[in-house]
């Protein structure tokens, strides 16, 4: 049996997929939790446990550390652990950070539960599997220069939402949010939050 560790902060989409998971005969889901935080936590306590290696399955965006910096601390402790990226939010500069810290799966939440299980199996073999649609938008945009932070705030910018609106939706306070946008602004050298998200936008980038 494959024990398979879950992290999605939408208590739905992480229930149908524990359920999902849990009809194959070779994946055992043993753990199913709503923050980075908490997985990495029961994560330590496998290591030191001698417990099996697991396969982690993360949303890309969670509340406090995201999906890829989970992956990394998990790395850290197994290197040799199977990681995948399960996200609505497929965007190319997240799908390079994924991969550049050792992330070995990197599927839409649009995948069925045929190919989610048929990934976790590859990854737990050592294998890899990236979209085919998003792998081909990487390769044909730049590298981003925006941190994983910076993009998820200009996303929730483009519709002209309000500081405190783009605070609540990134789960962070607004004072960070002002520091990831004025950031981003310079970065990106425009002269508000908006004219940032458009430009990322146009670059693939969010």
């Amino acid at each position: 049996m494959i024990p398979v560790l879950l992290a999605d902060d939408e208590t739905l989409i992480r229930s149908a997929m524990a359920t999902m998971l849990g009809l194959e005969d070779d994946l055992d889901v043993v753990a199913d939790v709503s923050t980075g935080e908490d997985l990495v936590r029961l994560w330590r306590a496998r290591v030191d446990g001698g417990l099996p290696t697991a396969v982690a399955v993360l949303d890309l965006q969670l509340p406090g550390i995201d999906g890829i910096e989970v992956a990394q601390q998990i790395l850290a402790m197994s290197p040799d652990a199977g990681t995948l990226i399960v996200t609505s939010h497929g965007r190319p500069g997240y799908l390079k950070r994924a991969l550049s810290v050792g992330v070995r799966g990197f599927l839409p939440k649009t995948a069925s539960a045929e190919t989610l299980a048929a990934v976790i199996r590859s990854v737990h073999d050592g294998g890899r599997y990236v979209d085919p649609e998003l792998a081909a938008e990487a390769i044909s945009t730049g590298d981003s220069v925006l941190t994983a932070r910076e993009a998820d705030v200009l996303e929730f910018a483009i519709d002209g939402s309000s500081i405190d609106e783009i605070a609540a939706r990134a789960h962070l306070s607004p004072g960070t949010t002002r520091n990831y946008l004025s950031s981003a602004m310079a970065k990106l050298a425009v002269a508000n939050r908006y004219e940032a998200a458009v430009k990322a936008r146009e670059l693939g980038w969010i």
